[in-house]
């Protein structure tokens, strides 16, 4: 960083300029992606899903809460962990206080993880989030969602996540659902997606790819080892 190029205003102003060029492109193009997501073709929900939560069982149709869209964060978090994974609670700290937001463009989004309800709330009370979260502890959901895998998937390295089959270091695995219910009550998967395609969630890193470190996560052993719950950074 401290041998960085340094230029007159002039200079800088062009470079930006071009730079600015490759921005407008990016912009458009990614413009062109979100349109052509929106176009994808959906499929019906056959399976009832039945979720514990704060508000007593609630089916997967229940969780629109009223309005037509459901975006459903899975948020790793296993039957037999203590705490919730630290890098979907960074997700969290960016993803909690929108949804106020969301709700005024006719979309709902909650939290579903594997692990039991009270091990969800208690940790919710922990990090201070009022997102809504349910656990899919007796159900198919994050089987069904490939965000959760068998002993015997781990064993074998061959684990179906991000529509590929592959080794994913943990039983448990970060990933996006979205839901459309219709006006006859009809519930249709509209879009998932998984690992790298998450970062559009994280406000934080779009914040540090603006600075002139970037993520600096390169000389890291993995890119989120820097992370912590958001409780932990003065440890």
């Amino acid at each position: 960083m401290e041998s960085h190029k340094v230029v007159s205003r002039e200079e800088w102003l062009a470079a930006r300029q071009q730079h600015l060029a490759k921005e407008k492109e990016f912009t458009r193009l990614r413009d062109e992606l979100s349109q052509q997501r929106r176009e994808l073709p959906w499929e019906k929900v056959e399976k009832k899903y039945i979720f514990d939560g704060p508000n007593g069982k609630e089916t997967l149709s229940d969780l629109f809460a009223g309005r037509s869209q459901l975006i459903v964060y899975h948020f790793m978090f296993g039957p037999d962990w203590n705490e919730g994974c630290k890098s979907c609670s960074f997700w969290a700290d960016n993803f909690n206080n929108i949804i106020v937001h969301l709700n005024q463009r006719d979309a709902t989004m909650v939290a579903i993880s594997k692990a039991p309800l009270e091990k969800l709330l208690a940790f919710q009370k922990r990090m201070g989030w009022s997102f809504k979260w349910l656990s899919s502890l007796n159900n198919d959901f994050n089987r069904d969602y490939h965000v959760s895998f068998t002993p015997e998937e781990l064993e074998k390295g061959e684990m179906y996540y991000n529509y590929r089959i592959g080794k994913f270091g943990r039983d448990e695995a970060p990933g996006l659902s979205v839901f459309y219910k219709d006006t006859e009550g009809t519930v249709f998967h509209t879009y998932s997606c998984y690992g790298r395609g998450l970062d559009m969630l994280n406000g934080t890193y779009h914040h540090l790819d603006v600075v002139p470190k970037g993520r600096d996560e390169a000389g890291l052993s993995y890119p989120q080892e820097w992370v912590k719950h958001h409780d932990r950074y003065g440890d």
